[in-house]
Parts: structure tokens; sequence; C-alpha cells
């Protein structure tokens, strides 16, 4: 067996600083899909509860050994003690680091422990400008430790084809930097009965600039007045929760947008079964960030429902144009309003898409075999370093 004696499942480090984040259900979705490596979630913090029956370790548990003024101070320095204190009498195969931050930050404890270093990128830690990235205390190191992220680490994976592309110019190594989409769980997610769809659009995003909700609620303006019966329902928190309120407030459609905050992801599956489209109109921020592909678009299209998003960063890999859904410029409502408008009018043009998107994410992003591959490239790395 790779990694480790036989008759044993290898560990892997699944390393995020803060553990069980309510917006990232698919780092524990992918490690809980591993079938010959077992996962050990390792972190900084925890924002939730691991899965059921998994082990997680976290700085904070130390307790009165590393108070949070120490876990600040490893957070500037980047130091490995307090890792390799809580890994103490564990070996992991190797470290898997979710966002390149953390490569940054997990590439010392790898060396420490001779173990490889695969990382993956996700979205803003290949398209926030530096300046953006160092004025952030917990994302300065890693513009100022990548490229030697680039030159020692084993494996670095890319949640899109758009986001390899961004991590190539960022000077990583293209023979070790690999297109691996996450995937969703067809089987879980199953296409719900059209019977079940309500006249809804639905949006699921941290309140934030990158995801575009602003241009949204400017679009449901724009086609409020011809679909009465139709409300925008928005899923997720963030610091322009207020703002956003009040626009929606100015353009008269505050009674038809509903702010449901942040929900538990079996929640958010709910609501897009009921939802006629869900919209993710995703912007470049003036900070350089990108979607990096938008995992929401994926869970809508398992469930059968069409998708409309910006022509922009990774959405298009995930949304068939015309075929599965819409594309539209960013920053456009009027186009996006358009999209919408088309979707909503046409019922049967809606199941054919929602149709037609299932069977486009089952064949391109199956979680299954997409962690197969995954432990693929663990065997690969592991047989290099044997």
């Amino acid at each position: 067996m790779p990694g480790g004696d036989s008759g044993q499942v290898p560990e892997i480090a699944v390393f995020r600083h803060n553990l069980f984040r309510i917006s990232e259900p698919f780092i524990t979705q992918q490690a809980g899909q591993l079938r010959r490596y077992r996962p050990l979630y390792v972190g900084r913090l925890r924002y939730g509860d691991a899965p059921a029956g998994a082990d997680s370790l976290a700085l904070s548990d130390l307790g009165g050994r590393l108070p949070l003024a120490r876990i600040g101070w490893q957070m500037l320095t980047r130091n490995p003690g307090p890792y390799l204190r809580l890994l103490e009498g564990r070996r992991p195969a190797l470290i898997h680091a979710h966002f390149g931050v953390e490569g940054v930050y997990a590439l010392p404890v790898a060396r420490r422990l001779g173990i490889p270093l695969v990382t993956t990128f996700h979205g803003f830690d290949a398209t926030l400008s530096t300046a953006a990235l160092l004025a952030s205390p917990a994302w300065a190191n890693y513009p100022l430790f990548r490229h030697r992220l680039a030159r020692q680490g084993e494996l670095f994976l890319c949640a899109s084809g758009f986001i390899r592309e961004r991590v190539l110019a960022m000077g990583f190594p293209a023979a070790r930097t690999h297109v691996h989409y996450i995937g969703v769980d067809g089987q879980a997610i199953r296409p719900r009965d059209p019977a079940e769809e309500r006249a809804t659009i639905l949006h699921v995003a941290r309140l934030v600039e990158v995801k575009g909700a602003e241009y949204l609620i400017r679009a449901f303006a724009l086609v409020a007045g011809r679909f009465p019966q139709t409300e925008l329902v928005i899923i997720g928190d963030g610091p322009l929760k207020s703002s956003l309120q009040a626009l929606a407030k100015s353009l008269g459609v505050a009674e038809r947008v509903r702010f449901q905050g942040a929900l538990p992801h079996d929640q958010v599956l709910g609501w897009m079964r009921k939802a006629a489209m869900l919209v993710l109109p995703s912007v470049r921020t003036g900070t350089g960030r990108v979607e990096g592909l938008g995992m929401v678009l994926l869970e809508a299209a398992a469930s059968g429902v069409p998708a409309v998003g910006s022509r922009i960063g990774g959405i298009p890999e995930g949304i068939v144009d015309g075929e599965t859904g819409f594309l539209a410029p960013q920053k456009d409502a009027p186009a996006l309003a358009r999209a919408i408008g088309d979707l909503l009018a046409d019922p049967v043009l809606r199941l054919a898409m929602g149709t037609r998107a299932r069977a486009f994410v089952l064949e391109r992003f199956d979680i299954a075999r997409q962690t197969e591959l995954l432990e693929g490239f663990y065997d690969g790395v592991l047989a290099g370093r044997a």
C-alpha cells in the first residue's frame, strides 16, 4: 500500500488553517471520498465540527500550551514547531494543503517530517494582487514565500484550467501543475422532480465583491415587473449584506429579495431543488480577484437546475453556454437580466437545460472518479519519493 505498511491505510494530513468553514464543504467532501487513504484534518482554528468519524487536530486544541498569542506568532514566522507538536506520534504519508497560503505554511512542516506536499489552488490564491495579499497579516507570507513553494512542493493541483493558467504565470512548474476538478457527488445529489420547482432565482455565495450580488439584484429589478411571482433568494453572509439590502430597497424589490444568511450544506441543496435557476454573476475585483470555478454551479447542475454565470474566470468551465445555462458579460446587469428572463419565460427550456446540466456534470465532474484520480496523484508523488 502506498505510503504505509501492508494492510494499513496511509494517513493524509489535509491542511487548512480555518477548519470546517460552512462555506467550504468541498474540502471535506473530497477527503470523505478517499478509499485508499485516510484523511487527518490539520489546521489552526476550528470553525465547525469535523465530519462524523474523522480525526482532526487544531493548534487551538493545545490550549494552555499554545495560547492564541503564540498561534499569531506562528502565523507571522511560519515556525513548524507547533504543528510538529500537534502531530507528535503520527506519521502522515503526505500533506495535502488547500489554498496556496496553506501550502506556504505546510511546506516547512512537510520538510521537517520528510514527507511530500501537495497543494490545491482554488481561486484568490491565484488571482489576488500581491499588494492585496501583503496588506493582510494572514496572507502576507504567501507572496513572500510562494516561489519557495513552487521550487520545493511536489505537486500543485488547480481547481480549474483558468486557475492553472494563473498559477503557471506565478512561476509554478508546468510539469508538476495540473488541473484537478474536485467534483460533486451525483449519487448523493439526485435530480429533482420538475414538480419541486418554484419561481425562485437562487444565489449562493459569500456576500463579498467578487461574487457580484450587486449586479444580480440590479438584474432582478429589471425583470421583476415581468415575473411578479418570482423572488430572489440569497444564501450566504458577509460584509456587503447591509449595502446589498439597501440596494434592493432603493430599487423597489426589497420585499422580493430574501437574505437567508449562511446555511448548512444540506439546507442549501434543499433550496437548489426548488430553484428555477442558480445565478453566479461573479466579477473581477479591483484587487484582481476572480472566481476560480464555483462549486455551487456544479451542485445545481447535479440537481438538474440550469445556471446563469459571468463569462469570467473558471465559470465557463462549469456552464456550457446555451446548453446547460447562459453566460453573460461581467458587471452587465441588462445582459444578466436578459438571460434570467429567457429562462423564467420558458419552463421547457429550463427543464432541458437542467437535464443537460446534470449529464454534463456527471461526465466531467463526478467526485468518485475525480477522487480516484486524486489518489493516483498521491500514488505518483509517494512513488517518486520512494
